[in-house]
């Protein structure tokens, strides 16, 4: 049987099995968690053992270690190129690729390729979170950016951060609007409305399920500020965006109006 041959049998097989992989958005998400330095979201994938999962994952090879171990390298490949994307440098992204896989050659057993995918992931995580943080702003400002990266799903005003980081509000607001050239209140929109678009893109949330995770008072505000940053009606950005490509770059952002 030739190749052409062995394709079609095998796939009708899988129709007829009803053998389908799962949907790409979840992967998309967990992808640009990394690319983001979200280093809570990949932790959680991690402890959840997502990379372990079976169904809906394609077989690359019939022995379980070494199907996983090709799964990594596509990991690892996604992972490198995005982070170039996000402004990693590049040789320290390919070399830090080849580290990993390369120690792809000592493991026989699928826990240790598991704990090795978790190292790595965060690895990258870790690597660019720093890189998104380490802009040679003051040690204040940059706690502010941390504290709103980390608690963006609550409602946070400028006095949380003023007791957070042991400063007056109108100091806190004066030094934080210098360096970075856009009000606290404006930042915390921005952040809350650019995660609302990775929701949108990679994930199947109901507006209404948007608006409560994010804290937005109403979703007719939510729909409102989306709108006013991004031109567009969060249910127009789904239609055009979603799981349509790798890009991690977003959309250039309007300015800000009231939160």
């Amino acid at each position: 049987m030739n190749l052409v041959q062995e394709w079609y049998t095998q796939e009708t097989r899988y129709s007829e099995e009803e053998t389908y992989h799962r949907p790409i958005s979840e992967e998309n998400l967990f992808y640009h968690a990394v690319s983001s330095g979200d280093i809570d979201f990949v932790r959680q994938n991690c402890r959840q053992q997502k990379f372990a999962e079976t169904e809906g994952v394609g077989i690359l090879s019939h022995d379980a270690v070494t199907n996983l171990k090709y799964h990594f390298v596509i990991t690892t490949a996604f992972i490198t190129r995005l982070c170039i994307s996000a402004g990693m440098e590049s040789e320290q992204a390919f070399r830090l690729s080849d580290f990993y896989i390369l120690r792809l050659d000592n493991l026989h057993t699928i826990h240790g390729v598991i704990d090795l995918h978790d190292r790595m992931v965060l690895d990258f995580t870790g690597k660019m979170r720093i890189l998104v943080r380490n802009s040679g702003m003051s040690k204040p400002v940059n706690v502010c950016i941390d504290y709103i990266y980390a608690h963006i799903k609550e409602r946070i005003t400028i006095e949380d951060l003023a007791d957070y980081t042991g400063l007056s509000a109108s100091y806190l607001s004066r030094l934080f609007k210098k360096e970075t050239g856009t009000s606290i209140s404006d930042y915390i929109r921005e952040k809350k409305i650019e995660k609302a678009e990775n929701l949108l893109k990679y994930c199947d949330y109901s507006l209404i399920e948007i608006t409560n995770y994010l804290s937005f008072s109403s979703q007719s505000h939510f729909i409102q500020l989306f709108k006013e940053f991004t031109g567009i009606t969060p249910k127009k950005y789904r239609d055009l965006y979603s799981c349509s490509s790798w890009n991690v770059s977003e959309p250039k952002k309007a300015s800000a109006t009231q939160l």
